[in-house]
């Protein structure tokens, strides 16, 4: 999402955890914010379906009209991907998607580089919606996201109650890395857990595993690279441009009609707006344009034995991909969630 991270910028959760940057936040400090992160709090409860459909409505129409699909996708992957299942403790202790990545100092974590803009277009929606936590309405952009570029459909439900505070913020180093650092290792010794490892497939098994992930759901989520650009400025990966990324090449929504973007970053695929199985085929072909992005954490998931079946049966069939991937999508979309009602809101 680097692995994340560039997601979407993708979708992506990663960066090098470590890397600290400076970036816009809303100001969560003032009396006017807490106050109303505290009516987002005391009115989850509360949600209507028609606020969720109205909600929804606005964030389809941002994504067309600032083709940002892939950060939202990487926004709701950082935000609940911090999740440790192992912790017990009450709600919001195992962090997971509560809308803490709005508050310092978890905007500000390395990995969540360049997010703070996608917080603030979302704002927007939801001053129009506020009965809409922040937790949805991160999670509703991010399927809406996938559904709306080509891929399945997500059986989402909705009514996630908000973190209030930034004490609610989990700590930093949980999310996974694209690519080693100077010490050759990837991952490290912070967050909840050690996610430390000389490889990437088992760096990334201890980050998935921790959220309680398997083998295919790691694969299928490391699908969703097919969306998004990788960049220097974020995850500290890829190339400043390419011939897909640079504005020559014509990027295009899934329905083929022209997609505005800003130049700039790498991509893992060259149609980096529309969300199928092209990233199991490229990260397969050794005669895939030296353009394109591939992390060693890509790549991992067919060198290794244990994720390569999978990425095998993705690679060749993009019916199973998406019936995997919207699935593993969901779970992580309700990683540490504490919904109002407890059974949740569905918009079907």
């Amino acid at each position: 999402m680097k692995f994340f991270g560039a997601i979407l910028i993708s979708l992506s959760f990663g960066s090098r955890h470590n890397r600290q940057v400076d970036a816009f936040v809303p100001i969560s400090s003032s009396l006017k914010q807490t106050a109303r992160n505290l009516a987002s709090f005391t009115m989850a409860a509360t949600v209507t379906k028609e606020d969720l459909l109205g909600a929804q409505e606005a964030v389809d129409k941002l994504l067309r009209e600032k083709a940002c699909g892939p950060i939202c996708v990487r926004l709701a992957w950082h935000d609940s991907g911090v999740h440790d299942c192992n912790i017990k403790d009450p709600w919001p202790a195992a962090g997971g998607a509560d809308g803490s990545i709005r508050f310092e100092p978890e905007i500000k974590h390395g990995a969540n580089a360049g997010l703070a803009s996608c917080v603030a277009l979302l704002e927007e929606i939801h001053e129009q919606f506020p009965s809409v936590s922040y937790a949805d309405l991160y999670q509703m952009a991010s399927a809406r996201a996938i559904e709306t570029a080509g891929g399945p459909k997500i059986g989402m439900r909705y009514g996630r109650v908000d973190a209030t505070s930034g004490e609610d913020c989990p700590k930093e180093g949980n999310l996974p890395d694209g690519a080693p650092g100077e010490n050759g290792m990837y991952g490290g010794p912070g967050g909840t857990a050690p996610t430390e490892d000389p490889t990437p497939q088992g760096h990334l098994r201890k980050v998935f595993y921790r959220m309680g992930m398997n083998d295919e759901e790691i694969v299928a989520l490391s699908g969703a690279h097919t969306l998004g650009r990788a960049y220097k400025d974020r995850s500290g990966l890829g190339k400043e441009k390419t011939k897909f990324t640079d504005g020559s090449m014509e990027q295009k929504f899934v329905d083929g009609s022209k997609a505005p973007y800003k130049p700039g970053g790498q991509s893992w695929t060259d149609q980096f707006l529309i969300f199928d199985n092209s990233y199991f085929k490229i990260m397969s072909d050794p005669n895939a344009d030296e353009e394109l992005l591939k992390l060693k954490t890509d790549l991992s998931v067919f060198d290794d034995e244990k994720f390569r079946p999978f990425a095998e049966k993705f690679r060749d069939d993009q019916d199973a991909f998406f019936e995997s991937y919207a699935k593993a999508h969901k779970k992580l979309s309700e990683l540490g969630a504490k919904f109002e009602p407890a059974e949740g809101i569905t918009l079907d």
